[in-house]
């Protein structure tokens, strides 16, 4: 197998009949994976992706200093106004806000104060969930599009929708760009960009959640569409036996009962995988029926 290095850490790897290209972006690994023989264009669709999906990292991470999402967070009251991008994740967090019932919520992010799911078995108290559950809620946010306002105290964070976001920009730029199908794939949410020709599809595996599994929990064929997954398998708390999701319920501050460990979604977009992979698990024991009303293809692991 051939591998060459380019800047900014995107390398390039030849895997027989087809070539990968690969970066680290949002935490984690990132790849696209090209139907050609072409190093060349590889390259060219790979910097496609690296550049978008950095742009957006660079924009709306919750860790960067300067950027609209901490210009919003340290805005101490005063009214922001923002940019079409970003009103557009907005509109859409908004959405997902009141279709779940509250269930999914962008101001739940200063949630992480009290929670460190390092795998510990460091379970916040009561009452320090309590106290910073005061700066959530959507419901006590002003928005009237671009302008936005929230109390002192209170914080967005779009990490719940933000690489489905940029996988989906990413596919989008590279399908504009060539008729070479793709597959994009940011940590293991993904799209395809167009059917491939040669292949007939790719290759996907679903991760396995249990942790001394060395081969995925499903194999799967895909041509067009997107797959996402929510879970717990990397994050998570441990205490007397109980098991601490990392994913939250904003309405109490605590991890979603009998939620699944693991639920993957196929749909046209990684946006709607995503959507539809999030609520399932804030529908804890209902996850099944939820997805089983919304007809769509899922992998739901317990």
């Amino acid at each position: 197998m051939a591998n060459r290095d380019f800047d900014r850490g995107i390398s390039l790897s030849n895997a027989g009949g087809y070539w990968r290209g690969q970066f680290a972006a949002m935490g984690g690994p990132c790849e696209v994976l090209c139907e050609t023989h072409s190093e060349a264009e590889t390259e060219r669709l790979t910097r496609i992706a690296a550049d978008e999906v950095w742009r957006i990292e660079e924009k709306f991470s919750r860790y960067r200093r300067g950027n609209i999402v901490d210009r919003i967070n340290r805005a101490s009251g005063s009214a922001i106004e923002v940019d079409a991008e970003t009103a557009q994740l907005i509109d859409f967090a908004k959405t997902l806000y009141e279709i779940s019932d509250g269930g999914f919520d962008i101001t739940s992010g200063v949630l992480r104060k009290a929670w460190h799911f390092d795998g510990s078995d460091n379970v916040p108290s009561s009452e320090r969930v309590a106290h910073i559950l005061k700066s959530v809620g959507w419901d006590q946010v002003t928005w009237s599009r671009p302008v936005l306002r929230m109390r002192v105290g209170m914080q967005i964070d779009f990490g719940g929708i933000g690489k489905e976001y940029a996988v989906d920009r990413a596919a989008a730029m590279i399908r504009e760009s060539t008729d070479v199908s793709c597959l994009v794939n940011f940590g293991g949410d993904l799209a395809v960009t167009s059917a491939p020709k040669t292949f007939n599809h790719w290759v996907v595996g679903i991760e396995a959640i249990a942790a001394s599994a060395s081969i995925p929990a499903n194999i799967l064929d895909l041509r067009v569409g997107a797959l996402a997954t929510s879970g717990d398998a990397r994050r998570f708390l441990l205490k007397d036996g109980i098991r601490y999701s990392h994913i939250l319920d904003p309405r109490n501050g605590w991890p979603v009962a009998e939620a699944p460990r693991s639920v993957t979604v196929a749909a046209d977009t990684c946006t709607q995988a995503g959507m539809l992979s999030t609520l399932a698990i804030l529908e804890g024991s209902a996850a099944e029926a939820f997805l089983d009303a919304q007809s769509v293809q899922y992998w739901c692991d317990r």
